[in-house]
């Protein structure tokens, strides 16, 4: 129609004619015809808007549409295979479902669950288990101990909790699914209480572990105290723990009134009646196994040590390199520390070597060295207080000193060789040399020469010195063929340089010990710087005993010598002394001299 504006008209395309004019060249075939005919059509189902075409063009339109959506949906989908039933399985054991939950949560205990392990049967592996009924806990568990091993060799205790005095704070149901070979590893083996023992549970091998540690660690005295177990009653022995069953000699009976059952108490304690009185507290027993020792403060490394001589006197004085010593009553079991010389501290730092007076009057002590000699204090064996005193001017100052047998003086001997006689009422009463002293290091005194007022009755002396010499003098030849002694005032009757009777040279070493027997027949003569360095010597002879000891003679490094005197019938048998020698070893060996 013409444009009212200017005569005009609009031109519009002829999509009617076009359509018809090109329809044979749009004519599909069969199979096209067909897969178009199973596309999805869009249905008029919104309002057209008003000149935008005709019909014909909204149908072309919606054929357009559908083309693109089913070419987008070709390309986003892909296809989904049905699940088999190998991978539902694998699906309902990993993830699990509401079925096994409920089963899980009805079945759900603390003990332990049969077949943890596994069927360890020939009939069927683990391939073939039928895991649809088994609970989700039941699949899984973590392994902490060293090995893991089946259930059926594990060894546990019946019947026994971790901690007998109560129940623990906190448990661990792993700990019965753990199982631990000790035998299999060498850190474990020492938990094992038998040869045969391997396999423990886990609440076993805990309760093992805290076994072993208590033995190594015991419980200090605090915590003792401190929990309230030190009344309570004491764990099983390792024996009881072995077999499972306690007798009735290794249990506790229980305390009841006794007061009122007076048999009941004496068969309990049938020793009573050879005890003093005690208070009632009941008395503890030791048990076997394993023992609760602690060491105490040591008292002190003994140097010397004495008995008193008087039979009376049960009272024993021990000393060493201290300023103290110690003198033990074994009579009362009282113990006394002597602390200090009083008046005398400078001089006495050390109560290392002492001796007591054969009477039992006085204690010796040899005090510290000084430039210009010795000295050597006395103090009153009974009250222990200073008495007198003794000084000496030989070079270096005092090696050695005895007592005489009477016990009223002394024989001192300085390091440079000279002899100091001291009486205790007179003083010194005469000074003599020992013949060819090289260090001077003990000496000893034995024998009766018959003159009992006259330095004390001994007859023998005998020097040692570092060379390994030892001389030994003949006191009464002093007095009856010595013409320089006879008439003599000045020194008492005693000769400035003496002859030996006899230098014996049959050790090497500086001699350390020389003791006589009580009758003054053998001297022992012995050096603690070399093995079996130990020899007797006959007196008067002077002349050592060639046959002993021997080669073979066990004496080691010899520390002490002892002489004992054999009793009234054993003398009548023949025996004529004993003989104890020490050594660094610790031990003690005796033997037996007979004539």
């Amino acid at each position: 129609m013409p444009h009212k504006a200017g005569g005009h008209q609009r031109y519009l395309p002829e999509q009617k004619d076009r359509t018809a004019k090109h329809q044979p060249d749009l004519q599909l075939d069969d199979s096209d015809a067909e897969t178009g005919a199973l596309q999805p059509v869009k249905e008029a189902g919104e309002p057209d808007f008003e000149d935008f075409g005709s019909g014909e063009d909204e149908a072309a339109e919606s054929d357009a549409e559908s083309i693109d959506v089913q070419l987008e949906h070709k390309k986003n989908e892909k296809p989904v295979l049905p699940k088999d039933a190998e991978e539902e399985e694998l699906e309902r054991i990993i993830f699990g479902d509401s079925e096994g939950f409920r089963q899980g949560l009805e079945n759900f205990s603390l003990g332990r669950t049969a077949g943890t392990y596994g069927d360890t049967s020939d009939d069927g592996g683990a391939e073939e288990a039928d895991l649809d009924h088994v609970a989700d806990q039941d699949l899984f568990f973590f392994d902490a101990g060293p090995i893991a091993a089946p259930a059926g060799s594990v060894a546990a205790k019946a019947g026994e909790s971790d901690d007998e005095d109560g129940k623990p704070a906190w448990e661990d149901s792993d700990d019965e699914r753990l199982v631990v070979s000790l035998a299999s590893v060498p850190q474990l083996r020492k938990l094992r209480e038998t040869v045969d023992d391997d396999m423990v549970n886990g609440k076993e091998y805990a309760r093992r572990l805290r076994k072993q540690y208590e033995r190594l660690y015991p419980t200090p005295d605090w915590a003792v105290h401190a929990t309230g177990k030190a009344n309570k009653k004491r764990r099983r022995t390792m024996d009881d723990d072995e077999s499972g069953e306690a007798s009735a000699s290794d249990m506790d009976v229980d305390d009841e009134d006794l007061s009122t059952q007076p048999l009941a108490r004496l068969l309990k304690d049938a020793d009573i009646l050879s005890r003093t009185a005690r208070s009632l507290t009941k008395r503890r027993k030791l048990q076997s196994g394993t023992i609760d020792i602690q060491r105490l403060k040591d008292r002190t490394p003994l140097v010397t040590t004495a008995f008193h001589p008087s039979a009376s006197d049960s009272r024993i004085f021990l000393s060493a390199r201290r300023r103290y010593f110690h003198v033990w009553d074994i009579a009362t079991g009282k113990v006394e520390k002597v602390s200090r010389v009083y008046g005398h501290q400078h001089e006495q730092r050390t109560m290392e070597f002492f001796s007591l007076s054969p009477n039992g009057k006085y204690m010796a002590l040899r005090g510290s060295s000084r430039k210009g000699g010795g000295v050597i204090n006395l103090l009153d064996a009974r009250t222990l207080q200073w008495a007198t005193q003794v000084r000496i001017e030989s070079r270096g100052g005092v090696a050695d000193f005895a007592w005489w047998g009477d016990g009223t003086g002394l024989s001192i001997a300085g390091k440079n060789g000279e002899v100091t006689e001291w009486s205790v009422e007179e003083g010194v009463i005469g000074r003599w040399n020992d013949e060819g002293a090289v260090g001077t290091t003990v000496i000893a005194l034995g024998g009766k020469s018959g003159r009992e007022d006259w330095l004390g009755g001994d007859r023998w002396v005998a020097i040692g010195s570092s060379s390994g010499v030892v001389n030994v003098y003949d006191r009464r030849a002093w007095s009856e063929n010595d013409p320089s002694v006879n008439g003599s005032r000045s020194n008492s009757g005693i000769p400035k340089v003496p002859k030996p009777l006899r230098a014996l040279q049959n050790l090497t070493t500086p001699i350390s010990h020389l003791e006589f027997t009580a009758d003054g027949q053998v001297l022992a003569m012995a050096s603690r710087w070399k093995n079996n360095a130990m020899r007797l010597v006959h007196l008067p002879s002077a002349t050592v005993f060639k046959n002993w000891p021997t080669e073979k003679t066990p004496l080691g490094r010899i520390t002490a010598i002892a002489w004992g005197r054999p009793s009234e019938e054993e003398e009548r048998e023949g025996s004529l002394a004993q003989l104890a020698v020490a050594n660094e070893a610790g031990h003690v060996r005796m033997w037996e001299i007979r004539a």
